[in-house]
């Protein structure tokens, strides 16, 4: 049985190692601080508080309600919300949440399909499944890599759904919010912003703003561009509070994960004082990696559109390259950390012919533009050049001695919370 420990520990080590000496490039993950890791690991992670601040079915909880009443607070201050539930555990829940709240069983909605960009939950056999929805495509324009707005705004008109969910997983640009309104009032639809992946740079004000465009709920994870915990948050109008409340607790939640609700927190204050320099950053070095990678030779998805305007990049590696799968599994030899990606030509998930990169997590630990040149370098010589993938880890060991701290939060070394993570990054 020890044995057993000792492996699961080791495995556990071996990771950390590996991600300390890794170009974390996935486009759904992000580190919380050093603070935020010290009350993941706190007695909040071993209790229950069931029901509403102030008014819990357990006894013991008035701490554990002041904290929630500030992540509240907190999350109304930055993304200027009416109302917000911080208790959903992940993205998915919300989405599903949102979906049980304002729909019916029988009700037609239209969302984005997977190989346009829609997460996995917006499918047909995920949320709308579990509700007993009609789902209906939203029409994608493949070289805009973004909703075809008139048709979109055409087929709401004709089609009549009960609520149009936009956001997506594979999401370079804005979504047309304000023409889905527009359209949405006619039809008396409501209208659901899954901000999951662009949450961080909303927060920043550096992508688009989709309440003040017209959304009636925004749904969000909290540790992509958010550099969160893991979990999630539900942002709407004053008016569906109580619709939201209900389907997140006792609909679909019971225990919210406490420990992740003091780490939002945090997080939030975090973001209050850094987002914009934040996501101001993440932006930069997603158009300079975009462009190394093009001038390098890779078919970088709309060249003509600046590559992108949030923290992912698309490429296109069919042909001599073998695939989003070969091509993931090559770069994490060199340990470049990335994955393949469905592109609106794919029919099928099982060999998508792209690869999704994200450089948020790279922002979090300080890399810059020039940074971003250096590793578009990496990816050239790994997949192009097919050079000894163990020589390129080498040089990628040495780029990251340089950078190991968290950055965009409060402390530094040898003060606070960093004091924590030394002990934390020791006993591993």
């Amino acid at each position: 049985m020890q044995e057993g420990i000792e492996t699961i520990i080791d495995a556990v080590r071996k990771h950390h190692e590996l991600y300390k000496n890794a170009l974390p490039l996935i486009a759904s993950e992000n580190i919380t601080s050093p603070t935020v890791r010290v009350l993941l690991a706190s007695d909040f992670s071993h209790r229950y508080a069931e029901g509403e601040v102030g008014n819990r079915f357990y006894q013991g909880c008035k701490y554990i309600d002041t904290v929630e009443a500030l992540a509240i607070r907190y999350a109304k201050e930055l993304f200027e919300a009416e109302h917000v539930n911080v208790k959903p555990i992940s993205g998915v829940n919300a989405n599903i949440a949102a979906l049980f709240a304002l729909t019916l069983p029988g009700d037609k909605i239209a969302a984005l399909s997977v190989p346009d960009g829609g997460h996995i939950s917006h499918s047909r056999y995920s949320v709308p499944a579990i509700r007993n929805l009609k789902l209906d495509e939203l029409p994608f324009d493949q070289n805009e890599m973004n909703i075809d707005t008139d048709k979109m705004v055409k087929g709401i008109k004709e089609k009549k759904p009960k609520l149009i969910l936009l956001g997506g997983s594979l999401f370079l640009f804005p979504h047309p919010v304000r023409e889905a309104r527009e359209a949405a009032d006619e039809v008396d639809a409501r209208i659901v912003y899954d901000a999951s992946h662009v949450l961080g740079l909303i927060a920043g004000k550096q992508f688009q703003d989709p309440l003040r465009e017209g959304a009636d709920v925004v749904t969000c994870s909290t540790h992509k561009t958010f550099p969160g915990p893991q979990g999630a948050i539900i942002l709407c109008k004053e008016t569906l509070k109580d619709e939201i409340d209900k389907a997140v607790f006792p609909g679909t939640v019971s225990n919210h994960h406490l420990h992740h609700v003091a780490g939002l927190a945090v997080t939030l204050v975090e973001m209050k004082h850094f987002s914009a320099e934040y996501a101001s950053q993440i932006l930069s070095n997603a158009k300079a990696l975009a462009q190394g990678l093009y001038e390098g030779g890779f078919n970088v998805l709309c060249e003509h559109k600046g590559f992108t305007e949030s923290h992912q990049i698309a490429v296109d590696v069919r042909g001599g390259y073998g695939g989003g799968d070969a091509v993931a599994k090559k770069l994490e030899k060199a340990n470049i950390i990335t994955n393949k990606n469905m592109l609106p030509f794919d029919k099928t998930p099982e060999d998508p012919s792209g690869i999704r990169f994200g450089v948020q997590e790279l922002a979090r630990i300080g890399m810059k533009e020039s940074e971003m040149r250096e590793i578009a370098s990496f990816i050239r010589r790994v997949v192009i050049e097919e050079e000894d993938e163990t020589k390129i880890k080498e040089e990628i060991k040495e780029l990251r001695k340089d950078f190991q701290r968290v950055q965009y939060c409060f402390g530094g070394k040898g003060k606070g919370a960093y004091k924590f993570i030394e002990a934390f990054e020791e006993v591993w």
